[in-house]
C-alpha cells in the first residue's frame, strides 16, 4: 500500500513547497513507496493522510484534527533532519 505523507503549512503555498521537496528526495533515497503532498493547514486537516510533517507552530492544531503522526520540522531544506523524522516514522509504524 502507498503512504501517503502530507507537507502542511499556513497557506499551503511556500514553505511547504521546500518541504514537500526535501521530503521527496528522502522518500526516493530510503526506497519508501509514498506520494508526497503539499497543502495549507484548514485543507491538512480534512484530508487523511499516514503521517503528517509541519512547523511546530502548525504542530498543536493538527494534533487537535487527527490521531495520526505528526513531525515538525525546523528546518524544511535540512534533509538530515526530515530524514531524521521520516526514520522514526517508520520505526513506529505497526505495518512496517
Amino acid at each position: 500500500m502507498i503512504m501517503k505523507i502530507l507537507a502542511v503549512c499556513g497557506f499551503g503555498v511556500g514553505s511547504s513547497m521546500v518541504l514537500k521537496m526535501t521530503l521527496d528526495k528522502v522518500v526516493r533515497e530510503l526506497g519508501v513507496d509514498a506520494t508526497v503532498e503539499n497543502t495549507d493547514i484548514s485543507s491538512a486537516k480534512a484530508t487523511l493522510a499516514d503521517v503528517y510533517f509541519t512547523s511546530f507552530e502548525l504542530k498543536p492544531d493538527l494534533e487537535a484534527s487527527t490521531d495520526k503522526p505528526i513531525y515538525a520540522i525546523k528546518r524544511y531544506m535540512n534533509k538530515d533532519e526530515v530524514e531524521a523524522a521520516m526514520n522514526d516514522y517508520l520505526a513506529t509504524r505497526k505495518d512496517a
